[in-house]
């Protein structure tokens, strides 16, 4: 690779590191409620090497690495430095690379799924290395892969038989996206939910399917499959071949996790709570992903604690980084709620049955009856915001909860620069920004992925509609003529299409000055030139410069997308400019992109912008209801396709030169004394090396 396009993919230097508070919201909880949010925290830290594996092979070893210089140094990086006999440059070229490399935990952009290399020479990390015997077999142990950029298709994550990372599926770099698939239909068909999975091919015509799970043996029930474990497939693209599944995946790290969700289950206040974690433990030890669903009904029924326990969405449910779009990565922290902001929070789950009517559908696509929520303000990390459970069974009948993550939303890095926004613009933007992505989290989670109903076929010959005269819809004016499959989820027909639609809910309903006035912006009039007014224009401009921004996500050489969330945000940019009548346009002089900024028509959002906006939102939902695969992925991709000439070439390299570090946090640790059974918390400099001594502290 050469020179020009290997720097896109070195180190931030510096990285952007902000200190992720807690302390005000953790420090008046009771003894027992600092427990549990301890023991939930150390569950969470206990499935680092979990992360680290799933990610890349050689993203453990350099975790090693980079602990074992700290231990061997006692924090004295500048006498590591002088044994080394390394310069400050080169030592601050180690220190961003370490606090790029935990605040990802792995050494690929966690949003982006790109590799990033250090500024330095290699040598610079050998001589490192060097200094500690510890640290010196750990370097060995990466084998060079820290630096290799030879294999530009190596830079990405995706799918093995396209020569991209991953180790969803270690060990078989010549398993097909073909392969992948069918596996996946077979598991459908078997009901076997693979979020905790891996896959494996194997020499001899076996596919494994690898369970996460501390014991190593079939559960004594026979698992969430029965007692068999191998399969032969007769027909199809693995006919003669076996499938066998088998347990023990991470086996210590799980062992570990359930472990300390064993303990906070001895420390939880109510029944629900303590039922939540014992059905944890039961999930991680024998690798049942039936018992982790238990634990979010558990969970959905705890409302408003004090602390809120498994917002940390254990058990490998975002599946955005497995190219197949199905398979978990391993999620975990503990959070408090901030009342003040959840008050707010529980004013719009009460607005929520007046605001889905609105929505661009009628009620044969809606649910019967919206499950009214809890949402709740947490401080802790690291999503802006979520909505779980993330099983649409679960959430379609029986209810679901909304997490907005405060300390998350307001968290910011010193001189903070915003390109493509112009000048006239940036007092009204950088005023409104965090309100208005305050009020975009809040609907993206309760209504972009609270509403709306799929129309499945239950069970063989049972439907959650009328069969015999469905629904019409209205992007045919015709009867719907697919839904969902018995097995089947949103999740597993369309993938990681979900974010899109979500977000588009959240712009719709933004329209709505009541929702406004909700979070303290207005009186509830519609007032475009008021302060609510002023929210909505930042918000609006928001999303397209988050659009435009996200070019840096798109790869020219393979033409793909490598973060749904990117993927969706410029197709609502485009949205946006294929409004018409002068909506929204990327205003640049001649040829030259330097100075582009993005240039939206404020009075007209809440007609021509909501209007597009509701047309492209009602297609998504459509698709999505009827399980409706083929026409949804082609429409989705025409409004994601990159232009390689203008958007792919002259303006993501635009992108590209105004590239802002994208933040790491550096989050406290909890500390139990087992004497007297009390909690402290500790903090961190928000610098590398206060990153890189709160890992060590943690004793992963």
């Amino acid at each position: 690779m050469d020179a020009q396009d290997l720097k896109h993919y070195l180190a931030d230097a510096p990285p952007s590191v902000v200190r992720l508070e807690i302390e005000k919201h953790f420090e008046p909880l009771a003894d027992k409620q600092k427990r549990y949010a301890h023991f939930i925290s150390r569950a969470s830290f206990e499935g680092t090497r979990v992360v680290l594996r799933q990610v890349s092979p050689e993203s453990e070893p350099i975790f090693d690495f980079i602990l074992a210089l700290y231990r061997s140094s006692g924090g004295d990086w500048k006498g590591l430095q002088s044994k080394a006999a390394i310069s400050d440059e080169d030592l601050d070229h180690f220190f961003n690379y370490a606090a790029q490399f935990l605040g990802n935990n792995g050494n690929y952009k966690s949003f982006g799924d790109a590799k990033f290399i250090p500024r330095c020479h290699e040598s610079v990390f050998a001589a490192l290395a060097a200094t500690s015997p510890e640290a010196q077999d750990s370097y060995k142990a990466t084998s060079g892969a820290i630096f290799s950029a030879d294999k530009p298709s190596l830079l990405h994550l995706g799918y093995p038989d396209q020569g991209h990372m991953t180790t969803y599926y270690p060990n078989s770099p010549d398993i097909t996206q073909a392969e992948i698939e069918a596996v996946s239909a077979w598991m459908e068909q078997k009901k076997l939910l693979p979020e905790n999975t891996r896959l494996v091919k194997s020499q001899d015509n076996t596919f494994e399917i690898w369970i996460a799970s501390a014991d190593t043996a079939i559960p004594s029930n026979g698992g969430d499959t029965g007692r068999d474990t191998v399969f032969k497939i007769e027909d199809g693209v693995l006919a003669g071949k076996t499938l066998k599944l088998v347990y023990g995946d991470y086996s210590k790290e799980m062992a570990a996790i359930a472990a300390q969700t064993k303990k906070a289950a001895e420390n939880g206040e109510n029944d629900n709570q303590r039922k939540m974690y014992e059905a944890y433990t039961k999930s991680f030890k024998e690798g049942s992903l039936l018992a982790y669903k238990d634990s979010q009904r558990f969970w959905i029924r705890d409302q408003g604690p004090s602390v809120c326990k498994p917002l940390y969405r254990n058990m490998f449910i975002a599946t955005f980084r497995d190219p197949a779009g199905i398979r978990g990565e391993w999620e975990g922290f503990a959070a408090v709620v901030n009342l003040e902001r959840t008050q707010a929070f529980g004013t719009l789950v009460d607005a929520a049955p007046s605001l889905i009517p609105l929505l661009p559908w009628k009620k044969d696509f809606e649910k019967d009856k919206f499950l009214s929520p809890d949402f709740t303000s947490l401080e802790s990390g690291i999503p802006a915001g979520i909505n779980i459970p993330n099983y649409d069974d679960i959430r379609q009948t029986e209810g679901f909860k909304n997490v907005s993550l405060g300390n998350v939303l307001s968290a910011k890095a010193p001189n903070d620069k915003i390109p493509f926004i112009a000048e006239e613009d940036l007092e009204v933007y950088q005023k409104y920004r965090d309100g208005a992505f305050e009020v975009q989290v809040g609907l993206h989670e309760l209504t972009g992925h609270g509403c709306g109903k799929l129309l499945q076929e239950t069970s063989p010959g049972v439907f959650n509609f009328d069969k015999e005269s469905p629904p019409v819809s209205p992007l045919t004016q015709k009867p719907i003529t697919t839904w969902y499959k018995p097995g089947q989820t949103w999740g597993s027909v369309f993938g990681s299409l979900a974010e899109c639609r979500a977000e588009l809910v959240a712009m719709f309903l933004s329209c709505e000055f009541p929702v406004l006035k909700i979070f303290g912006f207005g009186d509830g009039s519609s007032d475009i030139n008021g302060e609510a007014g002023d929210v909505l224009y930042a918000s609006y401009l928001s999303m397209a410069r988050a659009g435009l921004v996200s070019l840096e996500m798109w790869d020219p050489k393979s033409r793909k997308w490598g973060q749904p969330h990117s993927q969706a945000r410029f197709s609502i940019l485009q949205c946006f400019l294929q409004a018409g009548d002068d909506f929204c346009k990327l205003e640049y002089k001649g040829d030259s992109l330097k100075d582009a900024v993005i240039k939206l028509d404020r009075s007209k959002i809440p007609t021509v912008g909501r209007k597009a906006v509701g047309e492209y939102l009602q297609k998504l939902h459509i698709y999505k209801s009827t399980a409706d695969v083929e026409a949804g992925t082609k429409f989705f991709g025409d409004m994601t396709n990159v232009d390689p000439e203008f958007w792919g070439k002259k303006v993501r390299d635009e992108v590209l030169a105004n590239k802002q570090p994208r933040k790491v946090f550096v989050q406290a640790n909890t500390f139990l004394d087992e004497a007297t059974g009390k909690v402290t918390l500790k903090h961190y400099d928000a610098t590398p090396q206060g990153m890189i001594q709160s890992w060590a502290e943690r004793q992963v």
